[in-house]
């Protein structure tokens, strides 16, 4: 694996730090997170196809692995990693990320995501050239962010009152 590709997005939620910290870990525990994952990298390789033809959507995201949500009073971290692998099964490309929640104010939080995309290059003319990928790369951070952010701001089920935690799921106690 070569052709490092640092990637990195962030956007602002209108929600405070501890419900977006809290809604993280539930979307975490349900598979949210992991769909979201699925769905961002679809459409980085749709965009691929776009840019590239039809070879470079031959391949699929294979593994998607979460550490558990870890933090303090300030900062939430999950660590995220990707790996996809090419129609003839070799790792094509992997993700290493970290998502991180911020409090921005009372009602604001800052959602980001840094890491690097390690991607395949082949022989010239096997795999996509940098422009492409690069263009991948960003695609992929950008759908997973808003999907997430979305989820954040717009959790399903489990909307609250403004600036209050959203409900937790049965057994599990508040802090």
């Amino acid at each position: 694996m070569t052709g490092h590709i640092l990637v990195g997005d962030r956007v602002l939620l209108d929600v405070s730090f501890g419900a977006a910290r809290a809604r993280l870990g539930i979307l975490t525990r349900d598979g949210v997170l992991l769909r979201a994952s699925e769905m961002a990298y679809s459409a980085g390789i749709t965009s691929m196809v776009t840019a590239a033809g039809p070879a470079a959507g031959l391949s699929r995201l294979a593994g998607v692995r979460l550490e558990d949500l870890a933090g303090t009073d300030d900062c939430a971290r999950l660590a995220l990693q990707w790996q996809a692998i090419a129609a003839d099964g070799a790792l094509f490309a992997a993700l290493d990320a970290d998502l991180m929640l911020t409090p921005a104010g009372d009602q604001i939080t800052v959602l980001a995501l840094t890491g690097v995309y390690r991607r395949r290059t082949g022989r010239a003319g096997t795999g996509p050239d940098r422009a492409t990928a690069d263009r991948f790369a960003a695609a992929t951070v950008r759908s997973l962010v808003a999907q997430l952010a979305c989820a954040l701001v717009h959790p399903a089920g489990a909307a609250g009152p403004s600036g209050r935690d959203p409900p937790r799921p049965p057994g599990e106690d508040r802090p």
